[in-house]
């Protein structure tokens, strides 16, 4: 997607997800519909959605797309990455990523997210895979962000 149409685009979804997920008080409700949205308006997201920090693992939560490894062990593949880092990670292509976790072989490039709650603490990650490699780009890590800052508000 042509770079400045990718930012439209996030603009659109982000004042339609403002309007849609202050409607509940329920932060899964408020999960599900962001992952619906993103996972329906954005060509390029094969799997969209949720990991939680529980037990020192990470497990699958809500989510759109094909079946998905449900447990993912402790400091292994990119979400893991992402939650030592504390910080977003793209991965280009995930073949020359090391430690990749292939949940679905048809995965070919990847960004993952860190969740804070409203205390800033790491509670999980929103993962995006897609099957086309370079898919992602600073402009999804700045409004991916910006729209998981929206499930807190």
């Amino acid at each position: 997607m042509i770079k400045d149409k990718k930012g439209k685009r996030y603009e659109r979804i982000y004042s339609q997800l403002q309007s849609l997920i202050v409607k509940s008080n329920d932060m899964e409700a408020r999960m599900a519909t962001v992952i619906a949205v993103l996972h329906h308006k954005m060509d390029n997201f094969f799997w969209t959605g949720f990991y939680f920090l529980k037990d020192e693992e990470l497990i699958v939560k809500m989510y759109q797309g094909p079946v998905a490894c449900q447990i993912l062990k402790k400091d292994t593949g990119v979400c893991w990455k992402c939650v030592n880092d504390k910080k977003t990670i793209i991965v280009p292509d995930v073949d020359k990523f090391p430690g990749h976790i292939a949940c679905d072989s048809r995965t070919k490039s990847e960004i993952v997210i860190p969740f804070f709650d409203d205390s800033n603490k790491i509670i999980g990650v929103l993962d995006v895979d897609s099957s086309t490699i370079n898919s992602f780009d600073n402009i999804d890590a700045v409004w991916l962000e910006k729209i998981l800052k929206l499930i807190f508000k």
